[in-house]
């Protein structure tokens, strides 16, 4: 088991997470703790091992697809907070542009800021949960 600053770990799901799941990438190096970023759509200044991606010394950081934190969460919030617009709600993610639309939906219902709070409580339990099963303490 080795340990990993939480705040570096947040960093890193963050940058995996801010576009679809094919574009970041972040690892997490099992000997040291060490953190390495690769993308497919920027260049990074950043050297990373050869093996990054073929051994099992580096586990990749998950998506937030991969723990379930996009519209599951989403839909999630919703009912808790406006079922009466649930069926509105799960008709924005049939379309592009969805998670915009659902927070002007937030926005206009005065929960934006709420559902910020939501989604980062969510995805710090996740994010722990992981670790565990991974063999990660969190410090």
């Amino acid at each position: 088991m080795h340990s990993i600053n939480l705040d570096e770990l947040r960093n890193a799901f963050e940058f995996v997470s801010s576009g679809p799941s094919s574009q970041n990438y972040a690892y997490i190096c099992m000997d040291t703790g060490a953190i390495y970023w690769k993308s497919n759509v920027m260049d990074l200044e950043e050297e990373t091992p050869a093996d990054l991606e073929i051994s099992d010394r580096y586990i990749p950081v998950p998506h937030k697809n991969d723990l379930q934190l996009g519209q599951s969460l989403a839909l999630s919030f919703i009912d808790q907070e406006i079922p009466h617009e649930y069926n509105f709600a799960a008709s924005l993610f049939r379309k592009r542009g969805a998670y915009r639309r659902f927070k002007e939906l937030l926005q206009a219902e005065g929960l934006l800021e709420k559902w910020f709070a939501f989604e980062a409580n969510a995805s710090d339990m996740a994010l722990q949960d992981w670790c565990k099963e991974n063999n990660i303490e969190l410090i």
